[in-house]
């Protein structure tokens, strides 16, 4: 009897505690005309390739004014993806690569947000590419919040890190004439987001 006492105040503390981060949570929506979305990766071993996506979507819910409670979601377009040369940009969305036809969206949803020191905050989520999902950890670094000259609430944030491709079935390669590989394994993510405050 008293397991279950227990356990009834146990489901309604957390009954309790969802309903109030409801009630006080506030939404936030990414603003891409101040924001990008960038990655680099290796090229003939030698230097970098960079490349971006134009269309994405992106919110935060947060009831906490750091954001150390933020559940935060993120959509990519894929065939929004811009190199600046159109013949690699097609191969980047063939099935060699994201098979945008089949995979048009990259997702992510975060599972912490966690402050390290400062502001300095570590990122863990989950990242689909294809049809491949997989935990991954970013650095995020907080601007601080501000309004803009429209009285508009916003928030910044900067994202960095780092992924292995070949994890998400972007397999393919090809060799160099000294054995190297013509595109690297390792993409660094490199993102610059402002968030703006819902009305």
């Amino acid at each position: 009897m008293r397991k279950t006492i227990k356990s009834l105040f146990l489901i309604a503390g957390i009954s309790i505690s969802a309903t109030t981060f409801c009630q006080t949570a506030k939404q936030w929506k990414v603003d891409n005309v101040h924001s990008s979305v960038k990655f680099s990766v290796s090229h003939l071993v030698i230097s970098e390739v960079d490349g971006n996506f134009k269309v994405y979507e992106g919110n935060i819910t947060a009831a906490k004014p750091d954001f150390t409670d933020a559940v935060i979601d993120f959509t990519i377009d894929v065939n929004s993806i811009n190199t600046d040369n159109t013949m690699r940009d097609d191969h980047l969305k063939s099935d060699d690569f994201f098979n945008a036809p089949k995979f048009p969206k990259i997702t992510f949803k975060s599972t912490s947000f966690k402050k390290k020191s400062g502001n300095q905050y570590e990122l863990t989520g989950n990242l689909t590419i294809r049809d491949v999902t997989k935990k991954v950890v970013f650095g995020v670094k907080y601007g601080g919040t501000g309004k803009d000259a429209y009285g508009n609430t916003k928030a910044g944030f900067k994202l960095t890190g780092k992924i292995n491709r070949f994890d998400f079935g972007l397999k393919w390669n090809a060799l160099t004439e000294a054995g190297g590989a013509t595109v690297g394994k390792e993409v660094t993510l490199n993102s610059n987001l402002e968030f703006a405050l819902s009305k």
